[in-house]
């Protein structure tokens, strides 16, 4: 639970899945199904979630993983230095929202609070079950 008071987040980000609804109203939404590897296809991380050791690792050393959050924190960063206030909304969004959504939404937050920047970080469909697909 954060402690951080609404006023005073700069950055807001939301994982989802794409399978349980329509993306969140954001800034900048990056969806994660098609150009990166799903943790959801090995049984072995089927029922594990972005809370497990095993889908965050699988997940962080998909090629261009590392890239895509430097890439969204320089976008994040944009939009902060535009002339509205208010703070920037991140949606980033997988298939069943359990893997790679939670899993890059936790490391962009990483990075960008390592660039100083206050974050509130939400899972929309993190706990939710899993989508047979």
């Amino acid at each position: 639970m954060s402690t951080t008071r609404s006023a005073d987040v700069q950055v807001c980000i939301k994982s989802f899945g794409y399978l349980h609804g329509d993306p969140p109203a954001a800034h900048l939404t990056i969806d994660l199904r098609q150009h990166f590897k799903d943790p959801h296809v090995s049984p072995e991380l089927r029922y594990m979630t972005a809370h497990d050791e095993p889908v965050r690792t699988t997940v962080l050393n998909t090629p261009g993983i590392a890239d895509l959050i430097e890439a969204a924190a320089t976008a994040v960063t944009a939009f902060l230095s535009g002339p509205s206030a208010g703070p920037v909304l991140v949606a980033d969004g997988c298939a069943g929202g359990r893997h790679r959504a939670p899993v890059f939404a936790h490391l962009l937050a990483n990075r960008l609070r390592n660039k100083g920047l206050t974050v509130a970080l939400h899972h929309r469909d993190l706990d939710k079950p899993i989508v047979e697909r």
